[in-house]
């Protein structure tokens, strides 16, 4: 399990580059309430969670890197090609964040192509 102090931060970085906790929450399938109490410091997520928030957070900013917040939102959710037509949220949900991974880096290659 990820310390309790750097689960926060990364947290918080998430909340932030995601646009507030509502949207925290739907991505990674939990009330709001949850998320509040993260941040809170109330209780911590699982290990589960800890593994989708970091994944989410590193996603985010590679995506940062190509795009706005509220496109980088929607390639996050949307259906993706290079993906077999699955929503690259879900694919990180089930612990395949390397695929989308590839994905981004094949979205910056035809970027700088």
């Amino acid at each position: 399990m990820v310390h309790g102090h750097v689960i926060f931060a990364e947290l918080q970085s998430l909340a932030e580059g995601v646009g507030n906790q509502a949207r925290v929450a739907e991505l990674l399938d939990v009330d709001k309430s949850s998320v509040t109490r993260w941040l809170k410091k109330e209780d911590l997520p699982g290990p589960e969670n800890e593994e989708r928030i970091t994944a989410i957070r590193y996603v985010m900013v590679r995506l940062s890197r190509l795009f706005k917040r509220e496109t980088a939102m929607d390639w996050l959710l949307g259906v993706n090609a290079h993906l077999g037509n699955k929503r690259p949220i879900d694919l990180i949900k089930k612990g395949r964040a390397t695929e989308v991974l590839a994905a981004i880096d094949q979205a910056e290659a035809g970027s700088y192509a």
